[in-house]
């Protein structure tokens, strides 16, 4: 099983599109591991972001994310990373496809509503930001084998 962390951004709460777009992750067969309603504070998105510091959009980067609520979840299920990122949709919602959570929900270079890892390896250093060890869950929920068959490779 895989995790990854997604954050749902200032203007996706702004816009109450969490339920929305959480039921996406869950209706595709992704579990909740861990969620919290927070405000990044302006040091943990810098550690968060700092892969693309000295970036000319790392500073708007940093105002956006720390300008509103945000939620953060952890989900979980065979190939997390890869469906919640086909999910997502391209990274700017005008060149998004339809159908995708930000093909469907943003037009903006700058507010693209929904972050997510990109790599097991960025995941785990993700979840370890916004999470404690104990916060997270591993649970299979009844019917989970309908999604992903042990069978399936």
């Amino acid at each position: 099983m895989e995790r990854t962390l997604i954050i749902l951004k200032p203007d996706a709460l702004q816009r109450r599109l969490a339920g929305r777009i959480v039921q996406r992750f869950e209706e595709k067969g992704l579990v909740l591991g861990g969620m919290k309603l927070m405000r990044i504070s302006k040091e943990l998105a810098e550690k968060h972001y700092a892969p693309h510091k000295g970036k000319p959009f790392y500073p708007g980067l940093i105002d956006y994310v720390t300008s509103g609520p945000v939620i953060v979840m952890v989900l979980q299920g065979e190939r997390a990373i890869s469906i919640a990122r086909t999910l997502m949709g391209k990274t700017f919602g005008f060149e998004a496809q339809p159908g995708t959570i930000r093909g469907d929900f943003g037009a903006s270079r700058s507010y693209n509503l929904v972050h997510g890892s990109d790599a097991p390896e960025s995941a785990a250093e993700e979840m370890a930001l916004y999470f404690q060890e104990g916060e997270l869950l591993d649970y299979a929920p009844s019917g989970s084998e309908w999604v992903f068959p042990k069978s399936d490779d």
